[in-house]
């Protein structure tokens, strides 16, 4: 491919009409040519635009505002985005400080991807590095013109493959560079999805067990449940779709890496995982006239917080569940909480015992008051029950000759209709044709669809879902307290993924500050953007353990004790007891997300959480601080509502 070629974006329809803009853009900004206090003295501002904002959550009084600059220096190009001093927001100085983007230069910058929404403002989302900056939202226009003037000092190219995303200097194989953030390396991203490295979907052996005996090993057969429109294909279509990936070979890549662990909606104990490894293995040894292939090692930088003992400073040992004795006496004569602190922090280190759960998780998940009595909480399941057949009613009373003018009704139902029946059918629960609770979690899932039609429904809900059905048994309760897990998690499911943005950033910062040599590895080799940890943090490691262990986690998380979001924590928890290995066989991204999915059955719950929490305590202030405010699960903050985006004012 000539240069010209590469170069050109003449076939762009944005950038032929800003083409047209370009002078005037200059003309504004020729006041601006000198360099202020800020820039360079021999520094050139080729671009400025004001109101160009961040949306570190979904409330409108916590936005940060601020200017973009793109300054030329010489040859080279930089972009900065300062936010504005003395601001009416909510953020707090460091949060503001944490955004910043100062002096970039475009010789580390990979790729832009633009988002034109059909309702609200443009934004752009910069990948450096392998990193996703968060997404700079142009209140008053000016994408085009950003894009343009770029284009004249830097090689940018526009995707064949995606309209939107424009690669950056690197264009040696430009359809292998339409991975974006993902970065994800040649010799993946040319295997196709069912490639001879990895096994069929054949005999899955799915083990869910606990204590108390309410779920059995089963042996499933998934070959003939296979459906050409499978769910790991849609929710890694979706996710990467939604996390500025939407080439073919993202699709190909991703539904290979996820098919692994979601295929038939399966728990983590398919033993296929270890055999992938192996056979990759075998099949490279033939190759090689069986000569065995020993990943080199390499010295490995010691952990700056010696992690091995740091647990066993502060991270305390597990306890047994907490059993119905014990729970009464956390309650008065009349059915009130009397130390919701101490609760959580019981129910933290040892769970709840199988029987109590339902009960307990209504507290832990907010359906129920802390302070409410016995006759309060039953007349309020009376009056909720109400509610929730009035919102059920919205969708059961939709004619035939309705629905074929609902489009987003259609497409909601089918989507829904395809993932129930394929989420957690080894268990007994929910397993066999024509199961009455596989027909409940359909009609919750559509209700909540109706209950929130901003977000309606996505994949990754009925994995949500499946252990609060489970345990509730009641559709109305489990409705609403699916509700209340989605005040917290709905923004994982958000169409611009802010959630899960600002999840992996903060993850970023967080392994910066606890294993600094971590994460110049993973910076070195392209892994900044965490995506090997999406799925962890999408449906909060549902993946990664039994069912009953899960459960177990889920109790500890909901309880917010010692975090919010000790789940990063366990993260990173994860990620040291494996430095060794990510560093010392140096892993590069598509290595080490192979491995991450391989750890899926392997992770022992118990010491994870233990170390969590000793890294949360290490972390203290500075890691609070490295998190960005809303980041889910953070609950809604006080008197900040949800903004619309078309009814907001521009600023």
């Amino acid at each position: 491919m000539h240069e010209t070629d590469i170069h050109d974006l003449s076939d762009d329809a944005d950038y032929a009409a800003a083409s047209q803009q370009g002078s005037s853009s200059m003309t504004r900004t020729d006041s601006s040519k000198q360099s202020s206090s800020g820039d360079p003295e021999d520094s050139e501002i080729v671009y400025l635009k004001d109101n160009v904002t961040i949306h570190p959550t979904q409330y409108a009084a916590e936005r940060i505002s601020g200017r973009l600059k793109l300054i030329k220096q010489g040859s080279s190009l930089f972009m900065t985005w300062i936010p504005y001093k003395g601001q009416s927001s909510n953020a707090r100085l460091s949060d503001k400080n944490l955004y910043t983007i100062r002096a970039l230069p475009f010789s580390d910058i990979q790729s832009i991807r633009r988002h034109t929404p059909t309702i609200g403002w443009q934004y752009v989302i910069v990948v450096s590095s392998g990193l996703a900056f968060p997404p700079l939202y142009f209140y008053s226009g000016g994408v085009r013109e950003f894009l343009a003037i770029i284009k004249q000092h830097v090689l940018i190219v526009r995707s064949s493959e995606d309209a939107n995303l424009f690669l950056v200097n690197n264009f040696q194989d430009p359809l292998q560079r339409t991975l974006s953030s993902l970065e994800l390396p040649g010799s993946l991203a040319n295997r196709t999805p069912l490639s001879s490295g990895t096994p069929s979907d054949g005999s899955l052996e799915n083990k869910h067990t606990s204590e108390d005996g309410h779920l059995r090993s089963i042996q499933r057969n998934n070959k003939q449940r296979q459906k050409s429109h499978d769910p790991a294909r849609d929710i890694s279509i979706q996710v990467l779709e939604k996390f500025s990936l939407v080439t073919r070979f993202a699709r190909e890549t991703t539904s290979q890496l996820f098919r692994e662990g979601l295929v038939d909606g399966h728990g983590p104990n398919e033993k296929k995982r270890s055999n992938w490894a192996s056979k990759d293995h075998q099949s490279q040894g033939m190759a090689s006239n069986d000569m065995e292939i020993v990943p080199k090692k390499v010295p490995v930088p010691s952990d700056p917080l010696e992690f091995d003992k740091l647990s066993l400073v502060w991270g305390q040992p597990r306890q047994h569940p907490l059993g119905f004795q014990e729970w009464s006496t956390f309650l008065d004569t009349e059915g009130r909480v009397v130390d919701p602190t101490a609760l959580k922090k019981r129910i933290f280190y040892g769970g709840v015992d199988h029987n109590l759960r339902k009960e307990v998780w209504a507290f832990l998940l907010g359906y129920y008051s802390y302070d409410s009595t016995y006759a309060e909480r039953e007349y309020f399941v009376s009056v909720k029950k109400s509610e929730y057949e009035t919102i059920k009613n919205q969708w059961q009373s939709i004619s035939p000759e309705q629905a074929k003018r609902f489009t987003k009704f259609r497409e909601r139902k089918g989507l829904i209709d395809k993932d129930v029946v394929r989420t957690d059918r080894s268990l007994t629960f929910y397993e066999g044709d024509d199961n009455p609770n596989v027909r409940v979690m359909h009609d919750i899932l559509l209700t909540y669809s109706f209950y929130n039609f901003d977000l309606g429904y996505c994949q990754g809900m009925s994995d949500l879902l499946s252990p609060i059905l489970f345990i509730m048994k009641d559709e109305s309760e489990a409705f609403w307290c699916f509700v209340s897990l989605l005040e917290r998690l709905g923004p994982n499911f958000n169409r611009d993924q802010s959630g899960m943005h600002s999840q992996l950033f903060a993850l970023s910062k967080l392994v910066e500050l606890l294993d600094s040599p971590l994460h110049n590895y993973f910076k070195q080799n392209d892994c900044l953007n965490y995506f090997f940890c999406f799925r962890w943090i999408l449906i909060q490691f549902k993946r990664e353990f039994e069912y009953e262990k899960t459960m177990r986690l889920w109790e500890v998380l909901w309880t917010h004790y010692p975090s919010e979001h000790l789940h990063l924590y366990m993260c990173i928890a994860i990620l040291k007891r494996h430095r060794a290995k990510i560093m010392g066989e140096q892993m590069d991204f598509d290595t080490l997300l192979k491995f991450i999915n391989e750890l899926s059955g392997q992770i022992d719950l118990d010491p994870i959480i233990r170390d969590a929490e000793a890294l949360c305590v290490c972390a203290g202030e500075n890691g609070a601080a490295s998190i960005p405010p809303g980041t889910p699960p953070s609950l809604p903050i006080e008197d900040s509502s949800i903004y619309y985006q078309q009814d907001e004012e521009v600023l």
